[in-house]
């Protein structure tokens, strides 16, 4: 075959950022590139769209303008196969785009987390894959060039996952596929696979195996990422720590060639010690571990293990060390209420998070918890994004103040930066963190916040407004100037971290007591410091 056939990877992102870049289709385009099946007749291109991009926002009005915009733009690149990588929230637009192309000729074929849970509901394509893709598209994509099987499809189909050879596969950032430079940082994946088989996640139904990807390839993807000066970087290894010794290795090669890159890891806190803890402060980086819930016979219903002794230990060395991390509760598992969801939110604002991340439960088609929603009584959306609706200990009504709850905490604690005082404020209120949020999200409402307000300078404003009426609702005006004080002051060091600059700051009390151990109890703290009006310069 002389000419090359011209084969384009898409798919619609949520935004362009390090978070959401295209991974999974730039592996498989890189996996055609270089496979002996497909590398001496096609031509590959990887073509993502991305939902905040100012032409994509013109042009898709509906999920059908949507459709149509991408399928011009695709169909004006003249390829003949388009593979479309398919998520929870790009499926029903990308089945309309497939639609359109089919229409005109080109050819089809999908892959992706959405497409390996219910393979056999996708339609609109010409071939599907289930499961990873770097394996089997290149399969598929010879078929519809050639019309006909591969004489080695049989060999290959005959491998399992577990027999795939991870040590070979080609890296999209080092073949050029995808550049991390275009999206401001990567999405790093080291392993794939996870020890545990949590009912709610796309492994639960996987074998109980972590498949490492080859140091050599790690090492090099690293020193790429050291040359194009990649600023932050997303690592996709779900229990990043599972391997200790392997996580202390990759910490000091990362300490080395890349130390002014931020790294997000995934982590389980029951898995961390104190050298492990004091190993994560010697990067830039966070940790993002999940609790989901702080009920042991919730997470039982889930298959998710909680040692809660070892969860705290773990927790207490990332504090004692300083490491910064966040972590994710779930709202809507099986078993669990409205009141247990808030137990969990107030166990862990307990534990003194950077952020906290509170999650509707979805239901996503090929879990295990899929398999059993209806035994656990869960009734949940059957399209995308396949959240609860509501369960026997969840109303339709819980779910929505759960979402509130959600809203008011990620405002007000993660965007708000309120970790160094939030405690300190709650406990001078005699309030639980879950009210708190209950409150403040009604504050919201009706002084019509807007829930994507992201500038920090206008949330304190806010913060200060509310803190003053909650003390003056309850008759505890006295420590009004003091909370002020402790919110007006970490605000101004925490601006000063992100961009640089310094700023003034008018404080009711000194200066040198607030940035004390004083400031932790605002009673001790108003009983104990006279008012004197100062100035503090971050």
């Amino acid at each position: 075959m002389s000419e090359k056939i011209k084969i384009i990877f898409t798919t619609l992102l949520i935004e362009k950022s390090p978070q959401a870049l295209p991974l999974g289709a730039a592996c498989v385009a890189s996996s055609v590139k270089h496979d002996p099946l497909t590398k001496d007749i096609t031509d590959v291109h990887l073509v993502p769209f991305n939902k905040e991009d100012s032409e994509y926002i013109k042009n898709s009005c509906t999920e059908e303008d949507g459709a149509s915009y991408m399928a011009q733009k695709l169909m004006a690149l003249k390829p003949s196969i388009v593979a479309f990588s398919v998520f929870v929230w790009n499926r029903t637009v990308l089945e309309k785009t497939a639609a359109i192309l089919q229409s005109n000729g080109i050819k089809t074929l999908c892959g992706g987390p959405e497409v390996t849970a219910d393979p056999a509901s996708f339609k609109a394509f010409d071939k599907v894959c289930s499961g990873e893709g770097e394996y089997k598209i290149p399969l598929l994509i010879y078929e519809l060039i050639t019309g006909k099987a591969s004489q080695v499809q049989g060999d290959k189909n005959s491998n399992t996952e577990k027999e795939y050879d991870y040590q070979n596969l080609e890296s999209p950032y080092l073949d050029g596929t995808l550049d991390p430079s275009e999206f401001e940082g990567a999405l790093w994946e080291l392993a794939r696979g996870c020890p545990f088989k949590c009912s709610y996640c796309y492994e639960s139904k996987g074998e109980k195996k972590v498949r490492m990807f080859p140091m050599e390839r790690i090492e090099k993807e690293l020193e790429l990422f050291a040359k194009k000066k990649v600023p932050q970087v997303f690592v996709l290894d779900p229990t990043y720590n599972a391997n200790k010794n392997r996580a202390m290795e990759l910490i000091n090669k990362i300490a080395k060639k890349t130390p002014d890159t931020f790294y997000y890891f995934e982590a389980r806190a029951e898995f961390i010690d104190r050298q492990l803890a004091h190993a994560f402060t010697k990067i830039p980086c966070s940790l993002q571990i999940g609790l989901q819930s702080a009920d042991p016979n919730v997470l039982n219903l889930v298959n998710r293990p909680f040692n809660k002794a070892a969860f705290l230990k773990g927790i207490k060395c990332l504090n004692q060390e300083g490491a910064v991390f966040g972590l994710d509760v779930i709202y809507g598992l099986p078993g669990d209420s409205l009141q247990g969801f808030k137990n969990s939110v107030d166990f862990a604002i307990s534990q003194y998070p950077n952020n906290l991340e509170l999650f509707c439960l979805s239901v996503l088609p090929g879990t295990d918890l899929h398999d059993r929603a209806e035994s656990l009584n869960l009734v949940w959306e059957k399209h995308p994004p396949y959240h609860i609706i509501h369960t026997d200990k969840f109303s339709n009504e819980d779910i929505k103040k759960c979402n509130g709850i959600a809203t008011a905490c990620n405002v007000f604690y993660n965007d708000g930066r309120a970790v160094p005082w939030f405690n300190t404020i709650l406990h001078a209120l005699h309030i639980k963190a879950s009210e708190f949020f209950v409150l403040f999200y009604k504050y919201m409402v009706s002084h019509k916040i807007p829930s994507d307000c992201r500038e920090h300078k206008e949330i304190e404003k806010v913060q200060l407004q509310f803190i003053a009426e909650l003390f003056t609702q309850r008759k505890m005006d006295r420590m009004i100037f003091a909370a002020q004080d402790i919110i007006s002051f970490n605000g101004a060091i925490s601006r000063k971290i992100d961009t640089g600059k310094s700023e003034t700051v008018q404080l009711h009390y000194p200066a040198e007591y607030i940035d004390s151990e004083y400031a932790m109890d605002l009673a001790f703290f108003i009983k104990n410091v006279q008012k004197r009006s100062s100035k503090f310069t971050t």
